[in-house]
């Protein structure tokens, strides 16, 4: 079956990722965050919903040279983006966000130090924000999973009815298959991320939102 669809997803291609875009803004945009850390970034099409929605300043990671350089060179004209082509270990240890975004990243990371990494990487009352992967497992995640299997060729018709002759450019990332369950990532999270908020989402895909603590006596 997974690989059937991967076949029709191929020939009618549309990215799982992007479909979550629009909440991942509003997200954003809910917090008042003004400095935002896109980890990850591909080629950019997340940076590009921030800065027509929001008016915070963003910078960007990308490890893989081709989508870093697509990146750049699409806000080279933007002063309030800055697309540095280095993984997440290659940050500003120094710099705090209002915000930290990761779409479908986590999981190509270690998942425990990385949710202490991003953590540290909040100002007071900063917000991160993840649509994430997770891995399958049992009777339970493939009955969960029926309505994705179902809806996803209908989304591609739809978003791209014509056969592609190759997937387009933010969709050529390196990939990974996760390796936590999403039980495993609740548990992760109820550790490193007191309140973090996790729900399943259709295609595949999981939603994490944690607000860091505000300092006492300040507000956002």
């Amino acid at each position: 079956m997974t690989s059937r669809l991967d076949r029709f997803n191929q020939r009618h291609p549309w990215s799982h990722n992007d479909h979550y875009g629009r909440w991942v803004v509003d997200r954003v945009a809910k917090s008042r965050a003004r400095h935002v850390l896109d980890v990850g970034c591909g080629t950019g099409n997340l940076i590009a919903r921030l800065r027509n929605c929001h008016s915070a300043t963003v910078t960007a990671l990308e490890p893989d040279p081709t989508m870093a350089r697509l990146a750049m060179r699409r806000f080279t004209d933007d002063p309030a983006v800055s697309v540095i082509h280095t993984d997440f270990a290659g940050r500003d240890p120094r710099r705090r966000w209002d915000a930290v975004v990761l779409v479908a990243v986590l999981h190509h990371l270690p998942l425990v130090p990385t949710l202490r990494d991003l953590r540290a990487c909040l100002a007071p009352g900063g917000r991160l924000v993840v649509v994430g992967c997770y891995r399958g497992t049992g009777l339970a995640d493939l009955l969960l999973d029926l309505p994705a299997v179902a809806a996803n060729p209908i989304m591609g018709m739809i978003k791209h009815p014509t056969r592609a002759a190759a997937p387009p450019p933010h969709m050529r990332a390196p990939t990974a298959d996760p390796e936590e369950t999403l039980a495993e990532i609740r548990a992760a999270a109820a550790l490193e991320l007191p309140g973090a908020r996790i729900r399943r989402r259709l295609f595949w895909r999981y939603t994490l939102v944690y607000d860091a603590p505000v300092l006492p006596g300040r507000a956002r």
